[in-house]
């Protein structure tokens, strides 16, 4: 706490007053000193609710570095699962372009052998008619 030292020196009426004239009658306790006392219990009451605060925060801050800790954790397994699942995806794209570069490979064929086919068909007709005159 902050030591508050008056800057001017009391005034000298004040100095020269008799105690009991600078003395609360009730509770005794001097005038000089009731404002910095009042000032004094406000500001107890204000570090005791700071304190409240407080309270705790050492445990609060080490469940909260115990959950960092976690969440790290799984957050480098979720980029490990990630790299697996990256790279089986593109494995996967890998065999796909294969199939279906393979797919029209056999799609050609089927159109040629398809071509060919209508070429023996017309020639088998024409050989049908050729014969049967």
């Amino acid at each position: 706490m902050d030591r508050h030292t008056p800057m001017h020196a009391l005034p000298e009426e004040i100095q020269k007053m008799l105690p009991e004239d600078k003395v609360c009658k009730y509770c005794g306790v001097s005038y000089l000193i009731l404002h910095e006392f009042k000032a004094m219990e406000e500001k107890v009451k204000a570090m005791e609710k700071e304190m409240k605060f407080y309270q705790g925060s050492v445990e609060r801050e080490k469940r909260l570095q115990e959950k960092i800790k976690s969440l790290s954790q799984d957050l480098e397994q979720y980029k490990i699962d990630n790299k697996s699942k990256t790279e089986r995806i593109y494995d996967v794209g890998m065999q796909l372009k294969s199939q279906q570069n393979e797919f029209q490979k056999v799609k050609k064929q089927l159109t040629h052998l398809q071509d060919e086919l209508k070429i023996k068909y017309r020639q088998s007709d024409i050989f049908r008619l050729c014969f049967c005159l």
